[in-house]
């Protein structure tokens, strides 16, 4: 265990670096003119320009850029924002729109994951009556409309019918949040309900549950006992990665519900070439999806310890 832990965290460490340096690379190699503004290119001359983009540093060759580029990123420290908000530091425009992605992320997953496995769960249990029916509908449904659709729908529901403001507002955090939250649950109820019915039918087939039944176990006792708790077990291993992506938010949904959250920061610092602001919206998008991976490993193995997880010739 221990071991496998510090290879993988070894592995997730490298990934990220790889991750941001890629990235860092590609950036610095598109025309430097993306630097100024429509005002400012029209403002300053080919000499001021010039000597602008030498003062940051954005004309050293590549590797020293990078070099300094990892003497920051050791500490943490992506500089200050050159568009968003001039002269502020990436870590602090950063952390305000985390915590607006990070509450609504943990409300939508909370939800999510409460809603999709209790309907997978009745899906299993009433296989090919009414309530499997309704569920594979609203799966079929999620996972095949485009997301604008889906989006489109809630929005008229909700702000037609309902009276939900259809746009986030800061003045109004809570009924503003309903809808945004609504269209994050969507996908994730229609995955967990898909994979938890699947797991559960595929548990409730095999031999033990068989053995079990002819012992005189009652059905709920196998349902919960058996079937539920091993079925768990595999759907375990995306709760982390699932939470922790949800937390980095929605591109598309906060940008349908003008959300000032991580998704708008990171489209509006690529529009606006915010490089700085770019690195460190990468950077912490590479964290969470590979901690989130990683710990998924680990739950795995934490609540099935039959589960051995790769090295020195174990199997996973």
């Amino acid at each position: 265990m221990a071991k496998y832990t510090v290879k993988r965290l070894l592995q997730s460490l490298l990934t990220v670096f790889i991750i941001v340096s890629i990235v860092f690379v590609l950036m610095r190699m598109l025309p430097t003119d993306y630097y100024f503004t429509e005002e400012q290119q029209m403002k300053y001359d080919e000499e001021t320009k010039h000597d602008m983009l030498q003062a940051a540093g954005l004309l050293d060759p590549i590797p020293t850029q990078l070099f300094r580029f990892y003497r920051g990123l050791l500490r943490l420290d992506f500089g200050e924002s050159r568009r968003i908000q001039t002269g502020v530091s990436v870590w602090s425009i950063v952390a305000g729109k985390f915590t607006i992605s990070m509450r609504l992320g943990l409300i939508a997953m909370a939800i999510s994951l409460a809603v999709g496995v209790i309907l997978g769960v009745l899906q299993a249990r009433q296989k090919d009556r009414l309530m499997d029916h309704v569920g594979t509908v609203y799966t079929v449904f999620v996972n095949s409309v485009p997301p604008l659709v889906s989006y489109s729908l809630v929005l008229a529901f909700g702000a037609r019918i309902l009276k939900l403001p259809s746009l986030y507002s800061n003045r109004n955090p809570g009924p503003s949040s309903i809808l945004p939250i609504a269209c994050l649950a969507l996908t994730s109820i229609a995955h967990y309900a898909l994979w938890t019915r699947r797991y559960m039918v595929d548990e409730s087939t095999k031999d033990y549950i068989k053995l079990a039944r002819i012992k005189g176990m009652s059905s709920q006792s196998i349902m919960v006992k058996h079937v539920l708790k091993n079925a768990f077990v595999p759907l375990a291993q995306y709760i982390p990665a699932s939470l922790l992506l949800t937390l980095g938010g929605s591109l598309l949904v906060e940008r349908f519900f003008s959300v000032p959250g991580m998704g708008t920061l990171m489209t509006d610092a690529i529009n606006r070439y915010d490089t700085n602001v770019v690195q460190g919206c990468v950077f912490l998008y590479a964290s969470l999806g590979i901690i989130g991976v990683f710990l998924g490993d680990i739950l795995m193995m934490i609540l099935d310890p039959r589960i051995k997880l790769a090295g020195g010739g174990e199997t996973r």
